[in-house]
């Protein structure tokens, strides 16, 4: 029985599936079924066992889970202990939720790791707002970016203010509400739990309206050509509204209110790393990065924020 072998079960357990936990532990799904089988193994019980509602505790599986849990914590605590000692620089495991990965967090983070110099170790990458519940909690990542996360033992600190806004050409007209509309949307439309999603479920759009991008300028530019409506955080979105390649659309739920949040475990069992973090957020440097941050960095040159080796 291993750390990585606890840690993919944790995260099947929490998440309800394979491959929300493949994702989050940025490994293959077939590598998360096989740590599972050797744990199963293992303890001779299947632990977890699939239904229609998703991955289910057995008995066995139910007493394990909080004492699981608790080995993957005190393997972080052991890890940091470690590097403590040696002198070598703190890890700071940052998720990030998708909007926040592709516009903010490159350059944000950046300008904190150039802060800390050789003192810290940052990495980050993206997970949806489920995930990076997850990922703190358990102690497999140090910090998140994006939405608030109602979760025991966790805090989220608001950061930045700002709003959404449904964006589309200026000449858009079509009859109808809204719910007729076709809706082009980044990443954050296929999370569940994202301010994007709830915006939709406000306005009562159906699935099958909603069409996803694999980023939000892509849905932003198939907007600017009048295939549909988008959503977009306003001030992200005004280069493209001054140039009026898109215009704002009211409607009955825009503009609403967003926050965003650091979210990181609770200030006892948070990190040195994620501590000073959450401070720089506060600094007028890091505000003026989340009001301009320029082109940002692409999600595929992050890092995943969860290093775990389930083979060991």
């Amino acid at each position: 029985m291993t750390l990585g072998q606890l840690s993919a079960f944790v995260l099947v357990a929490r998440l309800g599936s394979v491959t929300g936990a493949a994702r989050a532990l940025g490994v293959s799904e077939p590598a998360v079924s096989q740590a599972l089988a050797a744990l199963r193994h293992h303890h001779g019980d299947r632990l977890l066992v699939r239904t229609a509602q998703g991955m289910t505790l057995t008995p066995a599986g139910r007493r394990l889970l909080p004492i699981a849990s608790r080995m993957v914590e005190l393997g972080a605590d052991a890890d940091a202990a470690v590097r403590q000692a040696s002198g070598a620089a703190e890890p700071l495991r940052v998720a990030v939720t998708s909007t926040f990965a592709e516009f903010v967090a490159g350059p944000l983070l950046e300008a904190f790791a150039t802060r800390c110099g050789d003192t810290v170790d940052v990495s980050s990458g993206l997970a949806t707002t489920e995930q990076t519940a997850v990922l703190v909690s358990h102690r497999l990542a140090d910090a998140a970016l994006g939405p608030a996360l109602v979760e025991p033992e966790l805090e989220s600190v608001p950061v930045f203010r700002c709003s959404l806004v449904v964006v589309g050409t200026s000449g858009w007209r079509t009859p109808g509400d809204p719910v007729t509309w076709p809706w082009l949307l980044g990443p954050s439309g296929a999370d569940p739990d994202s301010d994007v999603t709830r915006l939709l479920r406000q306005l009562r759009v159906p699935d099958e309206r909603i069409q996803v991008f694999p980023n939000e300028a892509s849905a932003w530019t198939a907007a600017a050509g009048g295939a549909g409506v988008s959503v977009a955080v306003e001030h992200l979105v005004a280069p493209l509204l001054r140039r009026r390649e898109l215009a704002v659309l009211p409607t009955s739920a825009t503009p609403a209110p967003l926050c965003w949040h650091i979210t990181t475990p609770a200030r006892q069992r948070c990190s040195p790393a994620a501590a000073s973090l959450r401070y720089f957020l506060g600094t007028p440097a890091a505000m003026q990065l989340m009001r301009s941050p320029g082109n940002g960095v692409p999600p595929s040159r992050f890092r995943p924020p969860v290093h775990v080796t389930i083979w060991s």
